[in-house]
């Protein structure tokens, strides 16, 4: 069976007639229709996109208080993060040979920071992650994992890449300030009280998302990185001239101001990494908090991950042209399971909550990435911000959020594999796409398509075409969208 491997997005050029080096061979470059320069300007682009979590782990992480009010810190915990970065990236361009990143899972880390820590240790809720990580990398082991990515249905799959598509895009739009939360309404346009745009952070991503936009659609090769790159020049020029300040100003909130963080060159450029933070695990929670308390913790963080990573996998892989024809596989699945699986270990064992698959990788993809070459690139930039950890913030949220916006209108593309007169596929796809980004969750999204796929095509009389893995991770959703009421019939708080 042929697997396509070229973007429309992506120039082509011409491919060597067959794979020459040692390091074409084990990447299959050629292969896959790409050459070295775009895999490492992909990579490049990819760290530039998703640099903002060595900045924003650590202000999640490191400043909230565990149920002692310990603190782990901004300092280590932006140095455990850059390193489990690092390893698991490398790891998965190696092992995986994707251009799949790996980083601390957003979403995950709040949840072990304000509802997991926050009834222990530190060092027990990273021993949760440790052993979520264990189970997730079981379920690899066994096979589990990869049947769920081929009992998924085509039609749902297209809809979690499109679903991902509209939620990095409105992760793009937040992190720039164009949308945010607004007074009476879930969000608006721009930070005003009526709605308007205000700031000069603002029009430093307006201009980023218009150069970056016609970068693209003018197939300029390494588009996106040129993007970041260009737009982080206009926000340091901004910034030295209009000073809009951080986001914060002696405590109160700044609309005006860079969304996380100030685009100037630090000082020091040099730092020596705090990891001391590596190894710092207990398991002595069940003890702690209660058996049936910490498994339902352990459960969430496993469902979540669970899928956020399936949905992410999907989506990538079916941008990348790395699935098969009927998208039911893609090269070494298990294998990238496998070092997903790891890395959520990793990341508990290093303290820098669950490491997960990034779904900023769509931007080196998107700038022609196809291999594990990408993921290695990305991996040494960021065995590089071990020492420049400073030097990332240059990058603001502001320069990075019109790639995301980007990247998501090449994606949303995979509607196109809908069929929408079938309202037994609408229902499910829809609900998919839409609650990623309206409830900032793609293991939500997933969760209602699933749940609501099998109701409808039982109500169709269509039940012997549900895949039985599919009713099974269908339960698993509705006890998972149901958590509270378990809890109030078990009785745990």
């Amino acid at each position: 069976m042929s697997v396509s491997t070229q973007d429309p997005a992506v120039p082509v050029e011409p491919a060597e007639p067959a794979a020459q080096s040692r390091l074409d061979r084990f990447f299959e470059i050629t292969r896959r229709g790409s050459t070295v320069k775009r895999e490492v300007l992909a990579g490049i682009t990819t760290f530039a996109t998703m640099a903002y979590i060595v900045v924003l782990n650590p202000l999640i992480i490191g400043t909230a208080p565990d149920k002692d009010g310990n603190l782990l810190g901004i300092a280590p915990v932006a140095g455990v993060t850059a390193l489990v970065a690092a390893v698991m990236t490398i790891m998965m361009g190696i092992v995986g040979r994707v251009p799949f990143a790996v980083a601390t899972g957003l979403g995950l880390n709040a949840f072990v920071a304000y509802a997991v820590a926050s009834q222990m240790s530190w060092a027990e809720a990273m021993g949760l992650v440790v052993i979520e990580g264990l189970i997730i990398t079981v379920l690899v082991l066994t096979g589990f994992r990869k049947a769920v990515f081929r009992a998924i249905p085509a039609e749902l799959k297209a809809a979690i890449a499109a679903g991902i598509g509209l939620f990095i895009a409105l992760i793009g739009f937040v992190d720039g300030g164009l949308v945010r939360a607004g007074t009476g309404v879930p969000l608006q346009l721009g930070s005003g009280s009526n709605g308007t745009l205000h700031g000069w952070p603002t029009v430093v991503f307006l201009v980023g998302l218009l150069v970056t936009g016609i970068l693209v659609a003018r197939k300029v090769k390494a588009g996106v990185l040129i993007g970041i790159v260009l737009t982080t020049v206009v926000a340091v020029v901004v910034n030295a001239f209009a000073k809009p300040g951080p986001a914060l100003v002696g405590g109160k909130p700044n609309p005006d101001g860079w969304r996380l963080n100030v685009p100037t060159l630090p000082d020091p450029l040099f730092q020596t990494p705090d990891l001391h933070l590596v190894g710092n695990v207990s398991f002595g929670a069940f003890a702690h908090v209660g058996l049936v308390t910490a498994l339902l913790l352990v459960f969430t963080l496993v469902l979540a991950d669970f899928f956020d990573v399936m949905g992410t996998t999907v989506g990538l892989a079916k941008q990348a042209n790395l699935t098969t024809e009927d998208g039911t596989d893609m090269p070494r699945l298990g294998k990238v399971l496998f070092v997903d699986g790891v890395a959520a270990v990793a990341g508990g064992a290093g303290s820098a909550s669950s490491a997960t698959t990034y779904v900023e990788s769509s931007s080196g993809i998107a700038d022609g990435g196809r291999t594990g070459l990408t993921s290695v690139v990305t991996g040494v930039l960021f065995l590089g911000a071990l020492l420049l950890t400073p030097l990332v913030s240059l990058v603001p949220s502001e320069a990075a959020g019109p790639a995301l916006v980007v990247v998501g209108a090449l994606m949303i593309r995979q509607v196109k594999d809908i069929d929408f007169t079938d309202v037994g596929v609408a229902v499910p796809a829809f609900l998919t796409m839409t609650l990623m980004p309206f409830t900032y969750s793609i293991t939500n999204g997933i969760g209602a398509g699933f749940v609501s796929w099998v109701a409808i095509r039982v109500a169709q009389g269509k039940a012997r075409q549900i895949h039985p893995l599919m009713w099974a991770v269908a339960v698993a959703f509705v006890i998972y969208f149901g958590i509270n009421l378990v809890k109030a019939v078990t009785g745990v708080s």
